[in-house]
């Protein structure tokens, strides 16, 4: 797929499919598209009267344009109201556009569209990633490919010339989206904790990066009781993993990102029962995937940030060595937990890795997990909840994350609720009550995190969808990489004239 940044706009360019998006404010007939419609002979007008286009956002309409014209097809995508425009607009538009052209085997596809906020480089990188992220079909598992016939090769950005570096950057993020998406869609069966190691490793050889791999002997140095107790009950070896990325020259900033790497969560003696989602349990390593996603992308774009990618990756299963409710786990820091829920255990891998990235003298860290299923119930399928004591750093994910189209919302470290995980016989319990059990688990982890600013994602609903949802197909949707990229990158990825 080629992506070219050019000048030529929607009045002089040629190929297979041209596709305007229009605002409500377009409509009636105004500005370029006055000058495009006279040219196509009244074209436009016929097809919005005919299908009663209003450009609302999510509409589309495509019809063929008569013989001899510049263009074989032409499409009108809705961006509902400009006022304001979103980026996110931008990206669920233009993968409008490209789902257009494919099913209309549409060869080149030229794309005119609003400059958003007077920033042609985010509008490109929005672009690039709508259309990118749509048209990316996981065939891995089929037996039959169904991409059959001619489809979108050619994309150009009309009247974005000199955004060259904006479109390499979107593609090099989405590279490590699509990575991300891999990960999580595969089987428990393809991505154990050892194809986790072979990934990292691959993204290490690629882009230069130090790869620490620990083994269980040497987390057991390291006193990692409360991973390795997860850990236990598994037929194959847990794998803590440690991914450095260092800039040529002194960072500006050190940085850390954990990932949840469960493979497969049977829930282990606390067993996930018919209903409980248990057959989906591959995806329990969603966090561990964006933080590798993110690897990759950050391996291509080479900021001036040093960055350490953690995962304490295991599954959680259930034989005669299996974590009993009721054990005492110690954990890398000293701190003591009764486990009164093993399928509370993503928090117990996380401890351990929050204690090991602490201590690496890093200025922020940040943990993704699929955490818990209150936070589904709080905030739905396509909203990750964010938790943090550091005003400074939430505020940082946050604008990342609205740059990125990544839906979060900031929810409340309450700390009263804490005493819902006292424990009698240990410093702590696993898990609390079942009301306010999202916020419960970011208590509990903040346990493991001594002075350096941390934040914590619950990305349980986001990272996988059941319908076709913007430039998402069915399936994982990559979720977290971009808006980590995004806060790693800062305002670097942001200016990228030339």
């Amino acid at each position: 797929m080629d992506f070219q940044a050019t000048d030529k706009s929607c009045l002089d360019w040629s190929g297979d499919c041209l596709v305007i998006g229009v605002s409500e404010e377009l409509l009636p007939l105004n500005g370029v598209l006055v000058d495009l419609n006279a040219k196509l002979a009244d074209l436009i007008q016929e097809v919005i009267d005919e299908a009663e286009f209003k450009g609302k956002e999510g509409s589309a309409v495509i019809t063929r344009v008569g013989k001899g014209g510049p263009v074989r097809k032409l499409g009108l995508v809705g961006l509902g109201s400009a006022d304001p425009l979103k980026l996110e607009d931008l990206r669920r538009a233009a993968a409008s556009a490209a789902r257009l052209a494919n099913k209309e085997k549409c060869q080149s596809l030229g794309l005119s569209f609003p400059v958003w906020s007077n920033d042609p480089a985010l509008t490109a990188q929005a672009l690039t990633e709508g259309v990118k992220l749509a048209l990316y079909q996981d065939n891995r598992f089929k037996s039959e490919s169904e991409n059959n016939g001619v489809k979108v090769e050619q994309i150009h950005l009309l009247d974005l010339a000199g955004q060259a570096k904006a479109i390499r950057q979107a593609e090099q993020t989405c590279d490590g989206v699509i990575l991300a998406r891999q990960l999580v869609a595969a089987p428990p069966n393809i991505v154990t904790p050892e194809k986790l190691v072979e990934t990292a490793t691959a993204i290490a050889q690629a882009h230069d990066m130090e790869l620490e791999v620990l083994e269980r002997e040497d987390c057991e140095k390291l006193g990692m009781g409360a991973f390795l107790g997860v850990a236990q009950a598994s037929d194959l070896s847990p794998k803590f993993i440690h991914l450095t990325y260092k800039p040529a020259d002194t960072p500006r900033r050190k940085l850390a990102i954990i990932g949840k790497g469960l493979t497969f969560d049977s829930g282990g003696l606390n067993l996930k029962v018919s209903g409980s989602g248990i057959e989906m349990m591959k995806i329990d390593m969603g966090g561990a995937a964006a933080a590798f996603g993110a690897a990759k992308a950050i391996g291509q774009l080479k900021p001036d940030v040093e960055v350490h990618f953690i995962s304490a990756a295991t599954e959680n299963m259930i034989s005669g060595h299996a974590l009993h409710p009721g054990d005492i786990l110690t954990a890398s820091n000293g701190k003591t937990i009764e486990v009164n829920n093993t399928d509370a255990e993503g928090r117990l891998t996380l401890a351990d890795a929050l204690v090991f990235a602490d201590k690496l003298g890093v200025d922020a860290i940040v943990d993704l997990a699929t955490l818990t299923g209150a936070c589904i119930v709080a905030l739905g399928d396509h909203i990750a909840g964010l938790w943090s004591p550091d005003d400074s750093l939430a505020n940082e994910i946050v604008k990342a994350a609205d740059l990125s189209g990544e839906k979060l919302w900031r929810m409340p470290m309450e700390e009263k609720y804490f005493e819902g995980m006292k424990s009698v016989v240990a410093d702590m319990k696993n898990a609390g009550p079942r009301p306010g059990s999202s916020i419960t688990a970011a208590l509990f982890l903040q346990q493991y995190v001594k002075d350096t600013p941390w934040a914590h994602l619950d990305v349980a609903g986001p990272v996988w969808t059941e319908k076709e949802n913007g430039y998402h197909n069915p399936g994982a949707t990559g979720y977290g990489v971009r808006t980590l990229v995004q806060w790693i990158m800062g305002k670097e990825i942001l200016v990228s004239q030339g």
